[in-house]
């Protein structure tokens, strides 16, 4: 089987996500959008494959906002389009914080600024523990979704909607492939900044997530082994 994987950005591996699924015998595609050299200035141009050469679509996290084509570029017309073409002729999506408002959007939903900023490890409130789990779960994000026709929200938590299944697709808020590595790598490009303007210690969080680094990874593995289930994948 053959998964697609989008990484909006090269600073946002799919780290234990895509090793579970290489686990589970996929052929793993990355596709990295903005190279690491144009991540200030991301409006570059890209062709999105057919989706129906995959099996599954996995659409990462990405530092821009869904719905602000001016920064981004028009790129994200092209990934809005290639998303809604492969959920209607039966190729699921996963999509993973901007990802999941992606595929919201791609689906007849939209994107808006959520009440606050989420950073951080978080518990979250779910009607199916057996597809999206409480967590804890790091979040990053400024904005979050508005439900598509037809989709389901199956998590939440006081900032918003957390996950949502559509069909055989699934979008979730949380950032379930965060590695220490990737964190340094976000601490060192804006996230820094970014938590000290939410009165959190960036070291603090860093020492979290190293201390719930393993349970993390078996968490990061237990969603995909759902979700590939949900998807009948497996």
């Amino acid at each position: 089987m053959r998964a697609l994987v989008v990484e909006h950005d090269a600073m946002s591996p799919i780290g234990p996500i895509g090793d579970r699924l290489v686990q589970h015998g996929f052929e793993v595609t990355e596709l990295v959008v903005v190279p690491a050299e144009r991540h200030h200035s991301p409006g570059v141009e890209i062709a999105f494959p057919e989706p129906s050469e995959s099996d599954l679509v996995v659409v990462m996290g990405a530092p821009w906002s869904v719905d602000d084509e001016a920064a981004i570029g028009p790129w994200i017309t092209d990934e809005l389009a290639m998303l809604r073409k492969a959920h209607t002729t039966g190729v699921p999506v996963l999509g993973i914080c901007f990802g999941g408002q992606a595929l919201a959007t791609a689906l007849g939903g939209g994107v808006e600024r959520a009440p606050r900023p989420e950073i951080g490890w978080v518990e979250i409130e779910t009607d199916e523990p057996a597809l999206v789990g409480p967590g804890p779960w790091f979040q990053y994000h400024f904005d979050r979704w508005v439900m598509p026709p037809g989709g389901i929200e199956i998590a939440r938590d006081e900032v918003g909607p957390q996950a949502f299944r559509i069909g055989r697709s699934l979008g979730v808020q949380f950032h379930p492939e965060l590695t220490v590595r990737e964190l340094e790598s976000w601490l060192a490009n804006g996230a820094e900044k970014d938590m000290r303007g939410l009165g959190l210690d960036p070291a603090a969080v860093l020492d979290r997530t190293r201390a719930l680094a393993p349970e993390a990874e078996r968490r990061a593995h237990a969603f995909v082994d759902a979700f590939l289930r949900h998807a009948r994948l497996r």
